[in-house]
């Protein structure tokens, strides 16, 4: 099974799998009632990120699809809410449904920060690296590429 990694400045740089985020505080039993129209179980970000220790340092999160692909780079204060979605009824949440970990934003639209959009609730997470500076972000820039890439085949991280 894919490990979610959590690196950069970060006091414990660590590895979770599905059991080890199963273990942790702070459930989310149905994102549904935090995201209508969304499936699975998560874990909020803040009990990700008590267990590696983020430094005062840091101030940008970095989020970036397993294959390494589409990564979006925000401020990490910006995301306080963010949960991560891993778990279908008892098993690791399924490719298509964007597993087998994703990030979401809830309320996202509500979000008053410009570097913040839809974009960066990543499908296909495997890295979450937090940094002083902003990371690499290849989000589209233009509405005319965000259409694009929505519908380039194998590059969809956002439905």
């Amino acid at each position: 099974m894919t490990q979610l990694h959590v690196e950069g400045e970060v006091r414990s740089p660590r590895a979770f799998g599905f059991a080890e985020l199963r273990a942790l505080s702070d459930q989310i039993g149905d994102v549904s009632r935090l995201i209508p129209g969304r499936e699975g179980s998560a874990i909020r970000l803040q009990a990700v990120l008590e267990q590696v220790g983020p430094k005062e340092t840091a101030r940008y999160i970095t989020l970036e699809s397993t294959d390494g692909k589409f990564s979006a780079s925000v401020p990490l204060e910006a995301v306080q809410e963010g949960i991560i979605a891993y778990r279908f009824n008892d098993a690791a949440l399924p490719e298509n449904k964007g597993g087998p970990y994703r990030f979401f934003i809830p309320n996202v639209a509500e979000c008053h920060v410009g570097e913040v959009d839809a974009c960066a609730n990543v499908k296909f997470l495997g890295r979450i690296c937090l940094s002083h500076e902003k990371g690499r972000d290849v989000r589209p820039t233009s509405p005319q590429a965000h259409e694009e890439h929505h519908h380039k085949p194998g590059h969809e991280h956002l439905d």
